[in-house]
């Protein structure tokens, strides 16, 4: 079975897309299949896999795999990324709508600038500088002094695969807030690794950085930078609670291909 794919990058945060909108070439993808894709030694080479489908209430609906093979929460480089493949192949308009595993979200684009809106937050949880909180994905986040220099796989596999988060797994972030912006690094489960830049790892971290700096309520604007690049993230933060997020950044497809299954 020959598969048409394109590659995306959003930040370095890298994908596999399927475009299923219009030509259906799989009624069903196995575990294995989806982690031969992302194998970067034996297949294409991913952080994770993505389908887009139609959906009868929103523009589309996408379908996001861990490049472990298995079926995720949400990913906003990726719907970044998605979203700009949607825009390019005629399927949406520049300001658009879609249903992912955490609900709708909006999406606007300009050029290789794609704005994501992401889910309210309104719970965080927090013990000295660490830091629990969910934005589509379940993330921890920890404030240090030095993101540099960081062994990041050992200390963030120490969080990942303690008791309390060893079975669903959690996404470890490492940041490091500066005066005009921030700096982290992220270990994402599925992934079982550090990968350049994760879209719901950046919203939780800044997020955190409003709520630590003790920020008035009303519009704020963060500057993140990962280790693939730099995202911005705006929200509206009033009485504990966080909305209107949009996670804005570049999302730039590398190429297309076909690849045999």
């Amino acid at each position: 079975m020959k598969i048409p794919f394109y590659k995306y990058q959003a930040t370095g945060n890298d994908f596999v897309i399927i475009d299923h909108f219009t030509t259906r070439f799989f009624d069903a993808i196995s575990t294995d299949q989806v982690a031969h894709m992302c194998d970067r030694r034996f297949g294409i080479g991913a952080d994770g896999l993505m389908i887009i489908e139609p959906d009868e209430t929103y523009d589309f609906k996408m379908i996001y795999y861990n490049s472990d093979g298995r079926l995720s929460s949400m990913c906003g480089n990726g719907g970044r990324a998605i979203s700009h493949l949607a825009y390019n192949l005629g399927h949406i308009s520049k300001e658009a709508s879609f249903i992912a595993v955490d609900g709708p979200h909006q999406v606007k684009i300009e050029s290789d600038h794609v704005e994501l809106k992401m889910n309210d937050v309104s719970t965080i949880h927090s013990s000295d500088e660490d830091y629990v909180l969910d934005t589509g994905s379940p993330h921890y986040v920890r404030v240090i002094e030095d993101v540099t220099n960081l062994d990041i796989i050992s200390a963030a596999r120490a969080i990942r695969y303690n008791p309390t988060f060893k079975e669903d797994g959690i996404n470890v972030n490492f940041v490091k807030f500066c005066d005009d912006h921030i700096a982290m690094r992220t270990y994402e489960r599925g992934v079982e690794d550090e990968t350049l830049s994760c879209g719901t790892g950046v919203t939780a971290a800044s997020i955190i950085y409003m709520n630590q700096k003790n920020s008035p309520n009303g519009s704020h604007r963060v500057k993140v930078k990962t280790e693939g690049g730099h995202l911005e993230v705006r929200a509206q933060k009033g009485d504990g609670a966080f909305t209107g997020i949009w996670l804005c950044g570049p999302a730039v497809k590398s190429y297309e291909g076909v690849i045999e299954l």
